[in-house]
């Protein structure tokens, strides 16, 4: 079984492919279910459970993936487990990304756009403030 947790980058490790403003979901081809506490996640290849793959998160995978139910950004993720866990901003900024990067090399995440805030500004600004 594969386990994927939280962990700071070490050295020498290469760069993310994690953009800024870009919009992580959930992959459609995975099933997910919580047991004793731990979420699993099984990838679904030609509509059978791969379950050489099994992927196993800890409390702080738990709650990104649970935060992944709907379309989220890096940011936004990183707020909420340095908010849930009293962590520095920085290291949570940086396990968050290892972590998408991880789910993402594993098919686990999707990568669904980048927000070009500019953009967003220009369009919305009351909107783009509260961010």
């Amino acid at each position: 079984m594969s386990t994927v947790v939280l962990r700071a980058p070490e050295s020498g490790e290469s760069q993310s492919a994690v953009e800024p403003g870009q919009i992580f979901v959930r992959s459609r081809s995975v099933v997910s279910r919580v047991i004793g506490g731990e979420t699993l996640i099984v990838p679904v290849r030609g509509n059978v459970g791969d379950l050489a793959s099994i992927y196993s998160f800890n409390e702080i995978g738990s709650l990104i993936w649970k935060l992944l139910e709907t379309p989220t950004d890096l940011c936004d993720l990183a707020v909420r487990v340095q908010q849930e866990y009293d962590v520095d901003s920085d290291r949570a900024r940086k396990d968050v990304e290892r972590f998408l990067n991880d789910m993402l090399s594993a098919g686990l995440v999707e990568a669904a756009a980048v927000v070009d805030t500019r953009t967003v500004e220009r369009e919305h600004p009351a909107s783009a403030g509260s961010r």
